[in-house]
């Protein structure tokens, strides 16, 4: 990365003079939106390979596209919660985490029992006959994985005569260790010396990556249960994306630094096994922020992020495509048909569920801030004095902008679209089902 010096006016940096000159992300004006869909895409994609029966896909170190996508979920979503937490108080945090995360969540699961499962039941026996009192009814999955950690995955039986039997959507199950994330940020923020060193959040993010490279050691101390190893897999990512986020001033954007970022982050990814990936989580987080500060999207990307929505929609339109046989069309063909048909749920689930929710959480919360602030008696509007403005108060801070929450919104809620790592690596394929079997 490149040396560490502040970066004045990062924003003032129009994007096409970002790409050779050092600056800072710019919240309202950046392509995140295009590079979590295109890793909600790499998601789908891979987890064709195992709806198909195709195979898990190619790999790296036993972890497959759609498990390094999700690491990169992880990174992107430590840095904009750092930024979300650093500037607001735990409620509104919170508060802002839950409207994010939850209502399309919900939504979801009354979309599968509803609609999906319907289909499918009626796909596999030509009739709804028995669909409302058969073992694990609608609203059991629905109940059941209310408060994200997924324990259900089927519903009356569905799918079935698929590949990949009993899971509706395999996604679903990461959102839990999203969350605990989000609790471990929220937490952090409440310790000062976290939100005023990077230091602090530098020995953080080395702790979690030696638990992770330790993890055979650790485990036991934790249970040995799916939660934890999860949870210890993917902290290291988020709390990498926020270690970018508390040096963002110190090491601003810049070319050589992606260059150089880059180079350390492959090595890692590529010649470390177990923790590489890990360890690389800050490089990586760099060179994302590079990009999406300096490559450029349609205006209507930035105003709509519909990848969230894509992430948790997708799997049970593709299980429901191969209960059709659609797969038999070809491997690309069927990829293209799952992202055509996944897109207007996703789309719909911003427009309708998502943004509205999010609007209205931040208008109550900014309205309990106008709220609390005290009365401003008017100041007479005098012509500027041609002394120029009064000079601050000795040892007195100079005056910022203080970033808003919307700076940092929204935030996708990732999950792993691969395998756990263990001792044998499981295939991918048996993720959704393990974690059942943990969970049941």
């Amino acid at each position: 990365m490149t040396a560490a010096t502040a970066v004045e006016q990062p924003l003032d940096t129009p994007r096409r003079f970002r790409a050779l000159r050092a600056h800072q992300l710019d919240p309202r004006d950046n392509s995140l939106n295009a590079v979590r869909l295109l890793l909600a895409l790499m998601v789908l994609g891979t987890h064709s390979f195992t709806l198909t029966g195709s195979g898990v896909g190619p790999q790296l170190h036993g972890k497959n596209m759609g498990s390094l996508a999700v690491f990169g979920f992880f990174a992107v979503s430590g840095y904009l919660i750092s930024g979300s937490r650093f500037t607001n108080s735990f409620g509104t945090y919170l508060l802002h985490r839950l409207a994010r995360i939850m209502p399309a969540y919900w939504v979801c699961l009354v979309v599968i029992a509803g609609l999906f499962a319907p289909i499918g039941y009626w796909k596999a026996n030509g009739t709804l006959d028995g669909f409302l009192t058969a073992p694990r009814t609608p609203l059991d999955f629905v109940i059941s994985n209310w408060f994200l950690r997924v324990s259900t995955f089927e519903v009356a039986g569905t799918p079935t005569g698929v590949p990949y039997p009993l899971v509706w959507d395999g996604s679903l199950w990461s959102l839990y260790v999203e969350f605990v994330c989000y609790l471990v940020i929220g937490a952090l923020g409440f310790v000062s010396i976290v939100r005023r060193s990077a230091t602090a959040m530098g020995v953080l993010f080395a702790t979690s990556v030696l638990l992770w490279a330790n993890n055979a050691v650790v485990l036991p101390y934790m249970g040995n249960s799916f939660d934890s190893a999860v949870a210890l897999e993917h902290l290291p990512f988020f709390l990498g994306g926020g270690l970018v986020y508390a040096l963002r001033r110190r090491v601003p954007l810049h070319w050589a630094g992606m260059l150089l970022a880059g180079a350390v982050g492959t090595f890692l990814l590529v010649q470390v096994d177990r923790w590489g990936m890990q360890a690389a989580a800050p490089f990586l987080t760099y060179v994302i922020m590079w990009v999406a500060s300096v490559v450029p999207i349609p205006r209507l990307m930035h105003k709509h992020d519909i990848s969230y929505g894509f992430y948790i929609y997708a799997f049970p339109v593709q299980q429901l495509f191969v209960m059709f046989g659609l797969n038999r069309y070809g491997f690309l063909p069927y990829v293209v048909l799952c992202v055509l048909g996944t897109i207007p749920l996703a789309l719909a689930s911003w427009l309708l569920v998502e943004r509205p929710v999010m609007r209205r959480a931040r208008r109550s919360t900014a309205t309990r801030v106008d709220a609390q602030q005290p009365a401003v008696p008017p100041v007479a509007l005098d012509a500027p004095s041609s002394a120029g403005p009064a000079d601050p108060a000795p040892g007195a801070e100079p005056a910022t902008h203080a970033p808003t929450d919307r700076a940092h919104e929204p935030d996708v809620a990732a999950g792993p679209g691969g395998d756990l790592e263990t001792e044998e690596p499981p295939r991918e394929a048996d993720v959704a089902r393990t974690a059942a079997g943990e969970r049941g």
